[in-house]
């Protein structure tokens, strides 16, 4: 079967958005909360048009765009996007305006971005791709929903390349939201951030001016896995030994207690990253982990690395990447 690489990819967090300063300089928060350090749209979206946009739209665009030009790529075939809350500033914003003005003088452009796949609709019309377009929404896994579908398609020829992103928002009153279920505070030692990332993945039948950062070997997709079928996806992967974990603790007791139990059990002796150190806790903060997984073993500091995500419902995912 034809080997997938990924090409070019971008992030906008909470580190210097659009490059990748974080490596050597990462930004250290101590905060609980943190937004999103946004770059300057105007390449990517003119001021008339960013007015009517939301930030996750115009994050989105503006990691979507940039990765295209790293590839010299006009369109992509296939957009397939990754989001857990998708526009949730624009629902909020939407719902507060409902309450506060009793159902009136509504805005229209919120409700027409409060939708799921109103993310990758935008980068298709943006990009005039008028191939194949796909949203999953599936809280944690949501982007590694969306990897695995530009994986196996990619893997049986039915495109050459695709632009995959995970991309989502946190307001302030989602976040207190997200305390009172305590998916984030409530002794959590980490931050809780925003995600916008964009990765451009094609087989090896196409060709790009620029050498890729590394190669995207599989990924798998788990539901409530035992720790039989943990041992067996484990051996099916074939694991190199000089492996790096990216895996996703956060600082909170509850979630990190997953990995504590699970990751010497089924990866013995294996170095762990915890990259939301670096750009925190969101529903599509994985796919900043598979960003910065690419990134290291793009610089050279790894040749393998394996993304682990845990959810707390019992959902799973493992990306390897080599160089």
């Amino acid at each position: 079967m034809r080997k997938i690489f990924v090409q070019a990819a971008n992030q906008i967090s909470i580190q210097q958005p659009l490059c990748n300063d974080w490596v050597e300089h990462p930004i250290v928060y101590s905060e609980p909360f943190c937004r999103s350090i946004d770059p300057d749209f105007k390449p990517y979206v003119s001021p008339v048009e960013g007015r009517r946009m939301g930030k996750i739209l115009k994050r989105a665009l503006a990691v979507s765009l940039q990765t295209l030009r790293d590839c010299q790529l006009e369109k992509p075939e296939a957009v397939i996007t990754g989001t857990g809350l998708g526009s949730v500033e624009s629902t909020e914003a939407f719902l507060l305006d409902m309450c506060q003005n009793g159902e009136q003088l509504l805005k229209p452009t919120h409700f027409m971005q409060s939708t799921h796949n109103t993310i990758g609709s935008l980068v298709a019309i943006q990009t005039q791709c008028h191939g194949y377009n796909a949203t999953y929404s599936h809280k944690q896994i949501s982007f590694e929903s969306a990897l695995y579908d530009a994986w196996l398609q990619l893997k049986a020829g039915e495109i050459g390349n695709a632009l995959v992103g995970g991309h989502d928002g946190t307001t302030p009153n989602y976040f207190r939201l997200l305390e009172l279920a305590d998916y984030v505070g409530n002794g959590m030692q980490g931050t809780c951030g925003e995600a916008a990332m964009a990765a451009l993945l094609r087989t090896e039948d196409q060709t790009f001016a620029n050498s890729p950062l590394c190669e995207l070997v599989s990924v798998k997709l788990l539901h409530r896995p035992t720790r039989e079928q943990w041992q067996t996806v484990i051996a099916s992967m074939q694991l190199p030994e000089d492996l790096v974990v990216f895996s996703g603790e956060n600082g909170h007791p509850a979630n990190d207690a997953l990995y504590a139990e699970l990751l010497p059990a089924i990866l013995p002796g294996k170095a762990t990253i915890p990259y939301k150190r670096w750009f925190g806790e969101c529903f599509s903060a994985s796919a900043l982990g598979f960003y910065a997984a690419a990134e290291y073993i793009h610089l050279g500091k790894e040749n393998n690395a394996l993304l682990l995500t845990l959810d707390r419902a019992g959902d799973a995912a493992l990306v390897l990447l080599k160089r």
